[in-house]
C-alpha cells in the first residue's frame, strides 16, 4: 500500500531530457508536488510507473518511436487509479478526443506556461478532463464545427446548470456540491446532456455547447 504523503508523486514521460530536467526542477520548489523519475521512452514509463507508483505522469503525446496516448491506457489499464496529465504540441480535435477515450485527466499545451503547467497538474483529477482554454478554443474554431440548431438542444434548466457548469472546467464531484444534488443525480444529468447534444465525452458536450451558443467558451483565468 502506498504511503499517504502532503505531497503529490509525480512521473514525466518525455523523450527530450532537457525538458523533464527542467520539469524536475521546477518541481523541486513546490510544497506540495515532488518529481520523483523521468521516462524517456514507454519501456522506461512502464518499468517506472510499476517501481515508484506515482500519484501523476505528466505524458507527451510525441514520445518518438511511441504514441503517448496510447501508452496513457495502457498504463492506466495496469493501474486505474493513476493519473495522466498529457502534453500536446498540436492542439488538433483527434488529439483531444483521443485525450478522453483514453482516460487522460488533462491535457495542457506544451509550450505553455509554467504556472499553467503547475495548475493542471494539480487540478487533474480521476474521472475528468481538464482542457487548457486555448486548446478548447482551437478545437472551437476547427473548420469542422458542427451547424448551430435552432433550439436550445430541450435541455431542462437544471441540465443547463450543470453543462454551463461542465464548460467552467468544474467536475461533476463539484458541480453536485454546488447544485446541493447527489453525485448519482449530477452523473444522471450529465448523461441526460451527452444524449441530448449527441455526444459521447464532457469535453465533445462542451464544444459542442460552445458552437450552438449553449454556454460561453471557456476564457483564460
Amino acid at each position: 500500500m502506498k504511503e499517504t504523503t502532503d505531497r503529490e508523486t509525480v512521473l514525466v514521460v518525455d523523450d527530450h531530457r532537457t525538458f523533464t530536467d527542467l520539469v524536475a526542477l521546477a518541481l523541486r520548489g513546490e510544497p506540495d508536488l515532488e518529481c520523483v523519475g523521468a521516462a524517456h521512452d514507454s519501456a522506461d514509463a512502464r518499468r517506472l510507473v510499476d517501481q515508484l507508483d506515482p500519484d501523476l505522469v505528466l505524458m507527451d503525446v510525441n514520445l518518438g518511436e511511441a504514441d503517448g496516448l496510447q501508452l496513457t491506457a495502457e498504463l492506466l489499464e495496469e493501474h486505474p487509479e493513476l493519473v495522466v496529465v498529457v502534453l500536446t504540441a498540436f492542439g488538433d480535435g483527434s488529439v483531444m478526443r483521443r485525450a478522453a477515450a483514453v482516460g487522460a485527466s488533462a491535457l495542457l499545451p506544451k509550450d505553455g506556461s509554467l504556472p499553467d503547467l503547475l495548475e493542471g497538474l494539480r487540478g487533474a483529477r480521476k474521472g475528468g478532463l481538464v482542457v487548457h482554454p486555448e486548446l478548447l478554443r482551437t478545437l472551437v474554431t476547427e473548420e469542422t464545427a458542427i451547424p448551430p440548431p435552432g433550439s436550445a438542444a430541450g435541455l431542462t434548466a437544471r441540465e443547463q446548470d450543470v453543462l454551463t457548469r461542465l464548460a467552467e472546467g468544474r467536475t461533476v464531484s463539484v458541480i453536485a456540491r454546488d447544485l446541493g444534488i447527489s453525485v448519482h443525480t449530477c452523473r444522471g444529468y450529465v448523461r441526460s446532456v451527452l444524449a441530448k447534444l449527441g455526444v459521447h465525452s464532457q469535453l465533445e458536450a462542451v464544444v459542442v455547447a460552445v458552437m450552438r451558443g449553449l454556454v460561453d467558451a471557456p476564457r483564460r483565468r
